[in-house]
């Protein structure tokens, strides 16, 4: 693996020199793309204490494949594709739902028991096992998906190639991720959390705790929180703004599941909905 990883950081030093003919360089990303593909490697890794590790070398590879691949064409049914890379295959062997209208790229990692409705996985994101992307849900490149985590429908979850060391999404397992929420690169939502529909999480977002008004973080849901899009009178020389931040309206307790029908009371009675 090491050597492997060492190849690949090689290659990408001269990444502006190379193309679909250089033989050796396609032959290392191929295999590191296919190791991706079956989950054997990964570009993000979160310990079981909550600290990612980000395998660059992995990010890199996927560089050099759009470096190495050239433009082809394929039909499915009545529609017509030109692009450089491939779809997934053989779903039932990966124990993966997948319904009509929905696509995940080579490259991307789907845990047994994922179920994608009509939505779209990018190339280098890892999803864990029993998590759903409900419908026009989109998960980007080497974002981490955790376990048991259901994105609701129109879910954007934002992807990381570039630029280098940037931080990918990272959603921790049995999180819930509310209708048309926005997370995006190096945002992170902890396990067990909530996001009500609608909220947008960045790294510049404040994460703000209600029952003191303290900021707690910024782009980072802490887990077992119920959290909401909110936002918060600021002052300038121009005037009074309100400027957007999320709000924990809840803590869990450890293990706490977000049954559905309380989680919406919770909502509720807060203005708010998933």
């Amino acid at each position: 693996m090491t050597t492997l990883a060492n190849r690949i950081d090689a290659w990408y030093e001269q990444i502006a020199t190379l193309t679909p003919e250089n033989v050796e360089a396609r032959r290392d990303v191929e295999l590191a793309i296919t190791m991706l593909d079956d989950g054997q490697i990964r570009v993000v890794d979160v310990a079981p204490g909550g600290e990612v590790t980000v395998h660059e070398w992995v990010r890199r590879a996927i560089l050099l494949l759009f470096r190495l691949r050239g433009m082809e064409r394929s039909e499915v049914g009545p529609f017509e594709y030109l692009d450089k890379l491939e779809l997934k295959h053989d779903y039932e062997r990966r124990g993966v739902r997948v319904v009509p209208g929905a696509s995940a790229r080579r490259g991307s990692y789907l845990s047994p028991g994922v179920i994608l409705m009509p939505s779209y996985v990018n190339i280098g994101a890892w999803i864990g096992p029993g998590t759903m992307v409900d419908t026009w849900a989109t998960v980007g490149s080497c974002a981490h998906i955790g376990a048991n985590v259901h994105l609701a429908g129109g879910v954007g979850i934002g992807g990381v190639l570039e630029p280098a060391n940037a931080v990918p999404v990272v959603i921790e397992d049995d999180a819930f991720i509310g209708s048309r929420c926005m997370v995006v690169e190096g945002a992170r939502v902890g396990r067990g959390s909530v996001l009500g529909a609608g909220t947008i999480l960045n790294p510049s977002i404040p994460v703000i705790d209600a029952a003191t008004g303290e900021e707690v973080s910024r782009g980072h849901v802490p887990d077992f929180c119920v959290a909401v899009s909110a936002s918060r009178r600021r002052e300038f020389p121009g005037g009074e703004f309100y400027l957007p931040c999320v709000l924990i309206i809840r803590r869990l307790s450890e293990g706490e599941r977000h049954d559905k029908v309380a989680l919406n009371q919770v909502l509720r009675e807060h203005g708010v909905a998933t």
